[in-house]
């Protein structure tokens, strides 16, 4: 594979990767387990995601860089929910941790890969 076709391969992934937890964050704050019946406010904290998507989606480096730092602070939400929640929220706590730990290393596979095939 040439460093332009693991570049596209990463990007996408990181791509489909921050859907994937956009949609988590959707689905566990309004539907699966709010913090108060019938959801809550903290369904906006996708706003960040849906900021960064699609710079993501072209593949800017800059937006890569700001995003590697920016999805620790979800994953650090799973980390502090997995532990403090319980039922149903500690699961969807932990997928938020796979998918944060997923994307962290796609995006940083796609700079990686970018850089080589520039």
């Amino acid at each position: 594979m040439s460093a332009t076709e693991a570049a596209l391969f990463w990007r996408r992934a990181a791509t489909l990767l921050l859907g994937a937890l956009i949609l988590l964050c959707l689905a566990w704050e309004l539907w699966l387990a709010p913090l108060r019946p019938g959801g809550s406010w903290l369904a906006l904290k996708v706003l960040p995601l849906l900021w960064i998507l699609p710079g993501i989606a072209r593949g800017n480096s800059y937006t890569y860089r700001v995003s590697t730092m920016l999805i620790l602070a979800y994953f650090m939400e799973g980390v502090v929910r997995g532990w403090s929640d319980a039922g149903t929220s500690t699961r969807i706590a932990l997928l938020e941790i796979v998918l944060a730990l997923a994307y962290f290393g796609s995006a940083i596979a796609h700079l990686r890969s970018a850089r080589r095939a520039a």
